[in-house]
């Protein structure tokens, strides 16, 4: 409705019932006062037509604001998309959103009941009901629109912005209503017993990745729900999708791990005892995850984590040293304070050397110098090499069952090639990937972890190239074995019986006081390995943590 001679008729207007709600006209400067009627607003014909060619400035009144935002929220509960359109300063962008607002959304029998005017901003409440198939729910939330000056012309007209609709918008953004995407999974132990952040807080990020990676394959059924879907700039900022309002809950497939409940438990107590430690316990024999924990919740550091390993990358550097005949189990090997390679100075913790030690003390010790050292006689990819084709590492091409990362040792020259092979430089590692390791050691061969047995979905496990040779592997073994009773290791394996190994490592990082504390070890048929970030080194931090889970799971 226009505003063509109807001053006077303002006078004797009558209230107006808007869906259950009555809002009576009572002056005009107060917002709380008018109620939502077709358009008194000016428009441009009328008498606003005798000052076409004058551009309205300077601040808005609480008329103007009451008039534009009047117009906007009166047309667009009525479903009149053209004319709420027509009060913003950007009908085109306004036309696709409210469309899509009833058409995609579905929501039907809008209420719309305004606040008092504040600096141009109005806020208003939105009430609906939102209908699909079936079922229906009642819609309600709050929202705000700001009016401006048009360009051009300075006409009132609301500022259109996505979130005028809904908050939770942004540009390219839209409100669905559907089924979920994804239907939820009931994961379960190997036991058959159901998985819930309840009894284990830190999978919560593992039931996120099996519901993403298996819900469409396990045989439940999508809930339905209101949500946003974003666009491309919500999801360059990092945006995901949201849900507003469940018209009905989805049911569930089923989706069995590989974990096994008790030490599942023993992970979430051992890992509770220390800040940012995160623990992984496989079976050696197959690959399968018995248990992981992170006592940080949010980000699954014990499967996604980046980090240098220290002195725990030496078991693999061990083997390669063995391989190529530039270092032996029982043979002298160089253990000085000092070692300088392509620019850099080198050391042992505390600057410690070892006089006419073999190769077995520097690693039960861990003599960063003793690895150091040999640098000069290896091709830069030959660590690389080494971790990919026997250990199964750094080729991103694991299929756990949720996401991980498969580790890194990236071909590097000179001084960082040097600082790789003592777990520092460019390479980067998880507890999942230690564990593997010491599962490798244990086995004689790589068995890529796994979570959720291939046999559920017929994926293809990740294989290495290439074993160790007997003898390298047996060295290895030996080194490994005398470093759990004898060296670095040995406090915290003090107690864990039968066939055992352990590597201890700490990682120095930048701006970090104390160092990363690692731990890998195996004893039977399990490995584990466990990180402790800033709490130092791995023997007192890590250890105790893997230690235990492995006298629990003997």
């Amino acid at each position: 409705m226009g505003n063509r001679g109807r001053a006077a008729d303002r006078r004797r207007m009558k209230p107006a019932v808007l869906g259950a709600a009555m809002v009576v006209v009572a002056g005009g400067a107060g917002f709380g006062a008018y109620a939502l009627v077709g358009g008194a607003g000016e428009d441009g014909k009328g008498q606003a037509s005798t000052q076409a060619e004058t551009v309205k400035t300077g601040p808005l009144s609480a008329g103007e604001v009451t008039t534009a935002a009047r117009n906007f929220l009166t047309a667009w509960q009525a479903g009149k998309v053209g004319q709420a359109a027509a009060a913003t300063d950007d009908p085109r962008a306004a036309t696709a959103l409210l469309t899509s607002y009833a058409k995609d959304a579905r929501v039907r029998n809008l209420t719309l009941t305004p606040g008092a005017p504040a600096e141009g901003t109005v806020t208003f409440s939105v009430k609906g009901t939102v209908s699909y198939e079936q079922l229906t729910k009642p819609l309600a939330y709050d929202s705000t629109l700001t009016v401006v000056r048009r360009a051009g012309d300075g006409e009132p007209r609301v500022d259109w912005r996505p979130s005028v609709l809904h908050p939770e918008l942004r540009a390219g953004d839209k409100l669905v209503t559907g089924e979920a995407g994804t239907p939820p999974v009931k994961a379960l132990d190997r036991d058959g017993g159901e998985l819930t952040t309840a009894k284990y807080p830190s999978l919560g990020s593992v039931l996120d990745g099996l519901r993403e990676k298996y819900g469409d394959k396990a045989g439940g059924k999508a809930g339905v729900e209101v949500r946003v879907v974003r666009g491309e700039e919500s999801k360059k900022a990092e945006l995901s999708d949201t849900t507003l309002l469940e018209l009905s809950e989805g049911t569930p497939g089923t989706v069995r791990t590989t974990l096994n409940p008790s030490l599942q438990a023993a992970a979430e107590a051992q890992v509770a005892k220390k800040p940012k430690a995160s623990v992984v316990v496989l079976r050696a024999s197959t690959g399968e995850i018995l248990a992981a924990a992170n006592s940080s919740r949010g980000f699954n550091v014990a499967f996604q984590g980046s980090l240098a390993p220290g002195s725990t990358m030496k078991v693999i550097t061990s083997s390669l040293l063995i391989e190529k005949g530039l270092a032996s189990a029982d043979e002298k090997h160089p253990c000085p304070k000092y070692f300088s390679y392509g620019g850099w100075k080198f050391q042992n913790d505390d600057k410690f050397q070892i006089k006419d030690g073999t190769f077995k003390a520097s690693f039960a010790r861990s003599c960063n110098t003793a690895f150091i050292s040999q640098a000069p006689e290896l091709e830069d990819d030959d660590l690389t090499r080494q971790a990919q084709d026997v250990f199964g590492l750094g080729k991103n091409d694991w299929q756990v069952g949720v996401p991980t990362f498969d580790g890194s040792v990236p071909v590097q020259s000179k001084a960082p090639m040097a600082a790789s092979l003592i777990g520092q430089g460019g390479v980067r590692m998880n507890p999942l990937n230690m564990a593997s390791v010491s599962a490798t050691v244990k086995a004689g061969v790589f068995h890529q972890p796994y979570l959720v047995s291939p046999e559920v979905d017929g994926r293809q496990l990740a294989t290495a190239p290439r074993t160790l040779s007997a003898d390298t592997l047996a060295q290895l073994r030996d080194l490994m074995s005398y470093t759990a009773s004898a060296g670095t290791a040995a406090e915290a394996m003090a107690g864990v019986g039968g066939d055992r190994g352990a590597k201890t490592g700490s990682a120095e990082v930048d701006n970090q006081k104390k160092p990363n504390g690692w731990f890998t070890a195996y004893a039977g048929d399990l490995a584990a390995a466990g990180v402790v970030q800033a709490a130092g080194h791995g023997g007192s931090t890590a250890g105790p943590i893997v230690a235990a889970l492995l006298k629990a799971g003997s």
